[in-house]
């Protein structure tokens, strides 16, 4: 496995808490076997939307695939360094890739009862323009911080540069990539639980 992609330990680790086979977590959530099996042995960097519907069918925050020992009170992270890190490939629910299109660095991995997801996002500009959109329950806040971000809306395109914001609703189609190198943002991303 990665070192750069150990989410898949922590997917295998709860499933088999749950006592469901690959195949039970692929129907839950709307995914294919390879899918899971392919997250699982770390051969591929997912994509937000599928590891919401994990997430979503194990009964389970996004952030639990970050938390190790999560504490009750508040949670602080210095300066935005956080050492817990997602890598997303930024492709739509189908689409497999080895390939990093985003560095979310987790803000509140501790805190184990929260209900927002707090990241600062590294962004990469993709190496094509082919995107595909996709969607999931629940809202989200992005503040760019450097760079420039794009952010395609079901048939409508916004583009933000550092301080603008945007806050939308996750269940409508939606792709977000970097216009420039070294783009970053702070997002706030809410599912339903």
């Amino acid at each position: 496995m990665s070192e750069e992609n150990k989410i898949g330990v922590k997917i295998r680790q709860i499933r088999e808490d749950r006592e469901m086979s690959q195949e039970e977590l692929a129907e839950a959530s709307q995914s294919s076997v390879e899918l899971i099996k392919d997250l699982e042995s770390g051969a591929l960097i997912p994509s937000l939307t599928p590891l919401l519907r994990i997430a979503r069918a194990m009964g389970v925050r996004l952030g639990t695939f970050l938390d190790d020992a999560p504490h009750s009170g508040p949670f602080m992270v210095k300066s935005g360094k956080s050492d817990n890190i997602i890598r997303f490939s930024g492709q739509g629910l189908g689409e497999h890739s080895n390939k990093s299109a985003m560095e979310f660095y987790s803000l509140a991995y501790g805190k184990g009862d929260r209900h927002m997801e707090p990241f600062i996002i590294d962004v990469h500009p993709p190496d094509d323009g082919d995107y595909q959109l996709s969607s999931h329950e629940g809202e989200e806040f992005l503040y760019v911080l450097q760079g420039k971000i794009e952010v395609l809306y079901g048939q409508e395109k916004y583009e933000l540069e550092a301080s603008d914001s945007i806050y939308y609703d996750s269940v409508v189609p939606h792709h977000v990539h970097a216009k420039e190198k070294d783009s970053k943002m702070l997002a706030v991303v809410y599912t339903p639980f």
